[in-house]
């Protein structure tokens, strides 16, 4: 039994590592264009919400018989025109993404800080502290150089996941065919 899985494993871990090749080269690529990166990204996540929103208008139309139809009607709109506003207009969209991106890791930082200090007599409290603070700090930077770095950050922050997303998928495949 375990042979005939054998083949399987070693044509998916295979395939991992090619993935991870190709997702490092690519993140390499968002790194030296953040640009072209942070634009791409933002067409993405646009072309994203406008399906979410014409799937969420169609399912709310389609279910009825169900309480908050103009409500869901309504989000699946909203939905919709966000991502049709992000297609016509990609260097707000970055902007926004970059703002809400910093602000997001402001407010693990502040949730880190007050964590730290809760557990402050318990071992390891300080990397938490250290978290919160470089959370903080990083946030900071996002907010002093917004907007005008928004198309580097996003871009560099699509690079930096893609390359490990690549280098994790490539130690999995080789966990894989071993």
């Amino acid at each position: 039994m375990a042979d005939s899985a054998a083949p399987i494993a070693d044509r998916v871990g295979r395939g991992a590592i090619v993935w991870g090749v190709l997702l490092i080269l690519a993140g390499v690529l968002a790194i030296v264009q953040p640009v072209i990166a942070a634009i791409a990204f933002n067409l993405m996540f646009a072309w994203l919400l406008v399906f979410a929103g014409i799937v969420e208008v169609i399912y709310a139309i389609q279910d009825r018989a169900r309480e908050g139809l103009r409500l869901k009607v309504l989000l699946g709109v909203l939905t919709l025109l966000l991502g049709i506003f992000l297609l016509v207009r990609p260097v707000v969209g970055v902007a926004s993404i970059a703002l809400a991106i910093g602000a997001f890791i402001f407010m693990h930082g502040v949730s880190a800080l007050l964590l730290a200090w809760r557990i402050k007599p318990r071992r390891g409290w300080g990397w938490v502290m250290f978290d919160g603070v470089l959370s903080v700090v990083i946030a900071l930077l996002i907010a002093n150089g917004w907007p005008d770095s928004s198309f580097t950050f996003v871009g560099l922050l699509v690079g930096i996941t893609l390359v490990y997303g690549g280098f994790w998928r490539i130690v999995l495949g080789r966990a894989l065919r071993a």
